[in-house]
């Protein structure tokens, strides 16, 4: 079967949905929670970082970086060994992102402290962004903002189409399904389109 990602990251973990397509039916194939750090700190590397001297702040800004991709790499590797070990071939990875950072420099980020919740936002999902590119994957990003739109556009349905297709599938699997898995759904339905 081909089966699609979809993904939306938070601090320090994401939410994995798998749609697969068979018949013409789409099915969930499975439905996750990726965790993207080993240590609490690293949920918030900036704010961690928030009260260092600038060396050992860039020090561990630095590390949780790193480790935020390091990790998003092996846990997209695994959840494509999985797929493969039930015979699906992964034909792309739908990610949520957000606008880019501006080129601050950590300095510039521990500045202010509404930079570093941006800064927090970006990096779990540009994380996933480059695992999924390490991992040979087709890349399908869409702005968090315009998910709607451009299912809207990508699969010919209204809104309220989307909103019952999404609810359908969550009623297949039961419980979690929120809106984090709702909004990866929907990304893994463009994706499969």
């Amino acid at each position: 079967m081909i089966v699609t990602f979809g993904m939306k990251a938070h601090s320090g973990w994401a939410a994995l949905v798998v749609l697969g397509k068979c018949d013409g039916d789409v099915a969930v194939v499975d439905r996750r929670r990726i965790e993207l750090v080993d240590e609490a700190w690293a949920k918030a590397p900036y704010h961690a970082a928030e009260n260092l001297k600038p060396e050992a702040a860039r020090d561990l800004v630095k590390r949780g970086v790193e480790a935020a991709h390091r990790i998003a790499v092996r846990e997209m590797r695994a959840a494509v060994n999985r797929e493969r070990e039930r015979d699906n071939e992964v034909a792309a990875c739908a990610v949520l992102v957000v606008d880019p950072m501006p080129d601050w420099s950590v300095e510039d980020i521990l500045a202010v402290h509404f930079r570093m919740h941006k800064a927090e936002g970006v990096l779990f999902r540009e994380a996933l962004v480059g695992a999924t590119k390490a991992c040979g994957l087709r890349l399908v990003a869409i702005p968090e903002k315009l998910l709607t739109k451009q299912a809207e556009r990508a699969l010919g349905t209204p809104a309220s189409g989307l909103v019952k297709k999404t609810a359908t599938l969550g009623k297949s699997v039961g419980p979690p399904w929120g809106k984090d898995q709702k909004d990866a759904a929907l990304a893994a339905l463009v994706a499969l389109s």
